[in-house]
């Protein structure tokens, strides 16, 4: 977790050290174009498919077919941000903070499971 007004970009290192498994791709906006961080990927074995700045003056290549399903994060993360508390960090601890992403994911993807054909609306 950072602050709020922290770039995620420092959050990078620690989110590939997690133990989870190891995604295939990296997908993220142009915020994240920088060299070490693209050899830091290709380092763990995960493709970089971050669009390069406009500035770079031999800018890397980038997969815009697969970018496109950044657009699927973007909208979790609106859905999860229509609970203010989340949005606004009402919470003093970074421990309750946290839980409550969790109760709001699982507010939004309850109803997926009781009815598979439901579509998810920004009024969740």
């Amino acid at each position: 977790m950072t602050g709020g007004e922290t770039s995620d970009y420092n959050a990078v290192p620690e989110l590939l050290a997690m133990p989870v498994g190891k995604p295939s791709s990296f997908l993220a906006d142009k915020g994240y174009d920088g060299d070490s961080l693209r050899e830091e990927l290709l380092f763990h074995g995960i493709r970089p498919v971050i669009p390069p700045k406009a500035n770079r003056k031999d800018p890397p290549s980038c997969d815009f077919k697969a970018y496109k399903d950044r657009n699927r994060i973007e909208r979790m993360f609106n859905l999860l941000k229509q609970s203010r508390r989340i949005a606004t960090r009402y919470d003093k601890t970074a421990k309750s903070y946290l839980a409550f992403p969790s109760i709001a994911a699982a507010r939004i993807w309850l109803p997926l499971f009781r009815n598979p054909g439901v579509v998810i609306n920004s009024e969740c």
